[in-house]
C-alpha cells in the first residue's frame, strides 16, 4: 500500500483507467472472434467496420499501439477477403 497521499491517488487513477482499457480490448476481442464465426457475409461487412473503428479508437486514445492497430485490420481483411473469395468459389 503506498504512503503517499499522492502515490495513492495515482493508484487510483491506475485501477480506473487500467478497468476501461480492458473493457476496450475485450471489446475489441469479441468483435474479431464474432468475425470468424458462422454469420453471413453481409453481417460481415458491417462488422468489419465496427471492428476498424473500435481499433482506430483504441489507437487514438493509446489503448493499444497503433502498428498493433494497423496490423489487426491487415488481419482482419485478409481474412474476410480470402473468405470472401472462397464463398464465390463454391457458387
Amino acid at each position: 500500500m503506498p504512503n503517499h497521499v499522492s502515490c495513492e491517488k495515482r493508484l487510483r487513477q491506475e485501477k480506473k483507467r487500467s478497468a476501461g482499457n480492458h473493457y476496450v480490448k475485450m471489446t475489441i476481442n469479441t468483435l474479431s472472434k464474432k468475425m470468424k464465426s458462422d454469420i453471413s457475409i453481409e453481417e460481415k461487412e458491417k462488422l468489419i467496420a465496427e471492428v476498424y473503428s473500435q481499433l482506430d479508437k483504441a489507437a487514438k486514445n493509446h489503448v493499444i499501439h497503433k502498428r498493433t492497430a494497423s496490423r489487426r485490420k491487415a488481419r482482419i481483411s485478409a481474412y474476410f477477403n480470402a473468405e470472401k473469395a472462397g464463398l464465390k468459389e463454391k457458387k
